[in-house]
């Protein structure tokens, strides 16, 4: 048998609107894994949110990985284990934080376990709501890392229109510092150079020696778009953006709230 391997985004692909995982969704992936295939978790969550979603769908097996944010970490869920990480030079961390505090930009890193941000907002509530990850506040972020990040969000709520432009307008600066991205419209994020869910493609299946013809990718939004572009196989949610549709190999026919990971393991992993 010619083992393949899944790569998921999570929000508003594997996970439904309520971040619950269907019971067909479910029973899917441990079919799968039984038949000697692999799955991987792409996600722009650090690893300890990505984490959560594995303990709870009994993704500790082998053959269960995890890209986190948006590649620039590859993690073996089995073994607990770091496997690559690659990180946002500290200058360009401060510079990001001091761009968007004067563009009036909510923005925020990371430790291994922890959120780090200069204060207590509406935008960290929502984002904790979502991740359940714990968090330290600093008006000197710098004081917080142990070590550079991966990666650096912003986040507008209401007004996605700021970044946007906030965007437009470093465009220039961050050629050779950071890659940025939208992982949905609330959400601006910048990673480190070279990184995306495609490289996180490239590099687990050269560390697993898999072929790139055994790989599968599904995701919904534009930093899904390296990951469906690196695999042999791209496919696009049905609730997906239409840049990624135009660019998918297939688009499902169910949605994230349907079953749709059931129906891309059924066609192209079983």
């Amino acid at each position: 048998m010619n083992n393949k391997i899944l790569f998921v985004d999570l929000d508003a692909t594997l996970l439904c609107d309520d971040k619950s995982v269907s019971k067909r969704n479910r029973e899917a992936i441990r079919q799968m894994l039984a038949e000697g295939h692999y799955i991987a978790l792409a996600t722009g969550r650090p690893v300890e949110s990505g984490r959560i979603v594995a303990r709870e769908l009994g993704l500790t097996l082998p053959g269960c990985y995890m890209v986190a944010f948006n590649g620039a970490v590859l993690y073996d869920c089995s073994a607990d284990r770091v496997l690559l990480k690659r990180s946002i030079p500290i200058d360009v961390v401060q510079e990001l934080f001091e761009r968007a505090k004067k563009a009036g930009i909510y923005v925020q890193t990371y430790t291994n376990t922890d959120i780090i941000t200069m204060k207590h907002t509406r935008e960290l509530d929502y984002y904790r709501e979502k991740s359940k990850l714990s968090y330290k506040l600093s008006d000197n972020v710098l004081d917080l890392l142990e070590e550079e990040p991966q990666k650096v969000l912003m986040i507008a709520l209401e007004h996605g229109e700021r970044l946007i432009k906030f965007r437009k307008e470093n465009l220039r600066w961050e050629q050779g510092k950071c890659n940025s991205f939208f992982s949905c419209t609330e959400y601006l994020e910048y990673c480190p150079l070279d990184t995306s869910k495609g490289t996180g493609v490239e590099y687990l299946t050269q560390i697993l020696n898999m072929p790139i013809d055994a790989t599968v990718a599904v995701g919904d939004e534009q930093n899904d778009i390296a990951m469906l572009k690196a695999a042999h196989i791209g496919v696009a949610m049905k609730n997906g953006i239409q840049e990624l549709k135009d660019i998918a190999d297939y688009v499902t026919e169910n949605d994230n709230n349907h079953d749709a990971i059931a129906e891309v393991i059924e066609k192209f992993i079983l």
